[in-house]
């Protein structure tokens, strides 16, 4: 009788797979994996202990460089957290309209990367040069209210720079959202009912409900498996304007890649149409009034017609440099900072990836006492041993990239 030994090998962090410096020490039995041991923090940099050495303000571009492909949603976060422990909001409803909108291309944004990066792990190619084409699109967007392609920082809290909204940019968007539906068409038509793309899909890496519930898992992961949690749909944690819109969020049966997948394309449709929304109420509110009494009656060329300059300059929440005092109090508020008195407040929003939250501890000065961060990915990881278990090598692939993973929220 032969004996059988069980073999020990590393995958990653060189693995192009590992989806930057994710290692993994697997005891394999031939290729079936009996036991995943993940090995994270190689990308560690300090950054919330960095915050406590800076201003608030200072400590925004940190949440860009968390998840690198999903930015603009982890400054929502840290923007709701300070106005929180301030206590008092100034931005009109129109800046709650523009974070809005910016929150759901950035969903976009990193939905195209995670199913095309999928499918590209498991053998397809075609859907990266669709998804990575729409990103360019929407990293244009970026670039154009703020000056980079993706660490943006472009929210302030109690601020938005209307000056850069401009018509043109809205008109743009809506030329987006149509063109992006023919891309998430192609890309339906190329995956969803690929027999390899199921078979490498289907089963692989099933949770349930309690499994779920035991290891604190969010957003896509945890719809997967009928867990009906969306903050954007929540009556109590609900967030910007996302109270005021019509839309739905949606859930798996099996909790398996393939429910994953298909709720990923689904929010990426559901994002446009909440696109579309916000564009019609930014455009009504900006004197539409009520000639139009649906979306589909505005033309995009007649945006410019009805949008009007003025009304982003009269309602920026700039200070004027008009006088000596409010040239010094501005100067001050970018140099030093604002104190904040001593309070401590946790704000969460829905990444594309779950819930990402800041807790923030403020002692009456113009920087946090601390600042904890909680990222979905580096939660959603700690399932990687128990959905790898009994699969085979090859499908190790498919399951980190089912996650999501970026390992710059996970290690921080």
């Amino acid at each position: 009788m032969k004996n059988i030994k069980t073999m020990n090998i590393n995958f990653g962090p060189q693995h192009p797979a590992a989806h930057g410096v994710l290692r993994l020490i697997l005891q394999l039995n031939g290729e079936v994996v009996e036991k995943a041991d993940p090995h994270i923090g190689l990308l560690h940099r300090g950054s919330e202990k960095l915050m406590e050495d800076r201003f608030y303000l200072q400590s925004l571009p940190y949440f860009d460089r968390f998840d690198y492909c999903s930015m603009m949603v982890q400054e929502h976060a840290y923007c709701l957290a300070i106005e929180s422990l301030i206590g008092t909001s100034n931005y009109s409803s129109t800046c709650s309209q523009i974070r809005t909108l910016y929150d759901e291309l950035t969903r976009i944004l990193n939905h195209m990367l995670a199913i095309a990066c999928h499918a590209l792990d498991v053998g397809s190619m075609s859907s990266i040069f669709w998804a990575f084409e729409e990103r360019e699109k929407i990293m244009e967007f970026y670039e154009r209210v703020s000056g980079a392609r993706m660490h943006a920082a472009f929210y302030r809290p109690n601020e938005a720079n209307l000056d850069s909204i401009s018509s043109f940019l809205i008109e743009d968007i809506l030329d987006f959202t149509r063109n992006c539906f023919t891309t998430l068409n192609e890309m339906h038509n190329i995956l969803t009912f690929n027999k390899i793309w199921k078979h490498r899909l289907v089963n692989i890496g099933t949770i349930n409900y309690q499994t779920c519930l035991d290891y604190g898992l969010t957003g896509v992961m945890s719809r997967s498996t009928g867990v009906k949690r969306d903050l954007r749909l929540s009556k109590l944690e609900t967030y910007s304007n996302y109270y005021f819109l019509n839309f739905r969020s949606f859930l798996g049966q099996h909790g398996d890649s393939y429910d994953r997948f298909l709720i990923r394309m689904n929010e990426m449709a559901e994002s446009l149409n909440i696109v579309n929304q916000v564009i019609y109420k930014i455009i009504k509110h900006k004197k539409l009034g009520s000639k139009s009494k649906n979306y589909t009656n505005i033309s995009p060329h007649n945006i410019i017609k009805y949008t009007n300059p003025s009304y982003w300059n009269q309602h920026n929440l700039k200070n004027s440099y008009n006088s000596m005092e409010d040239l010094i109090k501005h100067f001050k508020h970018w140099s030093e900072g604002d104190k904040i008195e001593s309070n401590w407040t946790y704000q969460s929003v829905e990444s594309p990836k779950g819930e990402f939250g800041v807790s923030l501890i403020a002692n009456n000065t113009n920087t946090p006492y601390r600042c904890k961060v909680r990222s979905p990915a580096y939660h959603n990881m700690h399932i990687l041993p128990q959905i790898s278990k009994g699969h085979f090598l090859a499908d190790l692939v498919a399951l980190i990239g089912t996650i999501d993973v970026v390992f710059g929220e996970v290690d921080r």
